[in-house]
């Protein structure tokens, strides 16, 4: 039975608190936590379940947004129409970086920021994460684009930044001409 999580809204204190690193094994409620993240990612961008459930959109989620101060976070990428990949990583850390620079062209938004917000988030176009999986074997990903996005914008969460902190407040806007926008 699918019950929706219960994610914190951006006036939440520690939401701008940075994350502890997570030690192994992880606890059997932070396993079941991490399957409750994906299935309503999952669910949230298929809309006959987004619908249902009351979902707003989302591709990621990081543990500080459900009150858990861990360094953890899930992406459910769509690959395809209806096909997701799932990225769960504890204690991610970016290892290298493109020097191009990307933002969303409709900008970014946040599952715990219940609020229009304009403007564009400069973030790297392509970044290698490391980190491990639920059984604390090391993993690497190399992301790009929109994925790239999404792991910037989580591992952002873990350090206690919200999205729109990275908007230049007298230049929110980019042209082309500045930086490639997706």
């Amino acid at each position: 039975m699918f019950k929706k999580l219960n994610i914190l809204d951006e006036r939440e204190k520690c939401l701008h608190e940075v994350s502890q690193e997570v030690t192994f094994p992880l606890s059997k409620e932070d396993k079941k936590l991490i399957q409750r993240c994906i299935d309503h990612l999952t669910y949230s961008q298929i809309e006959e379940y987004e619908k249902k459930y009351q979902l707003r959109p989302g591709m990621g989620l990081a543990f500080p947004q459900l009150g858990i101060l861990k360094r953890i976070i899930v992406i459910v990428y769509e690959v395809d129409d209806g096909v997701f990949e799932n990225y769960v990583f504890i204690n991610p850390k970016i290892i290298s970086n493109s020097e191009e620079i990307i933002a969303a062209e409709a900008g970014e938004g946040c599952l715990s920021v219940n609020r229009e917000v304009d403007g564009h988030v400069p973030r790297y176009a392509r970044v290698t994460v490391e980190g491990y999986d639920e059984d604390g074997n090391k993993i690497c990903v190399r992301a790009r684009e929109d994925l790239s996005i999404a792991f910037q914008h989580e591992i952002d969460h873990l350090n206690g930044i919200l999205f729109f902190e990275r908007i230049d407040k007298n230049h929110p806007f980019y042209s082309e001409d500045e930086i490639r926008l997706i």
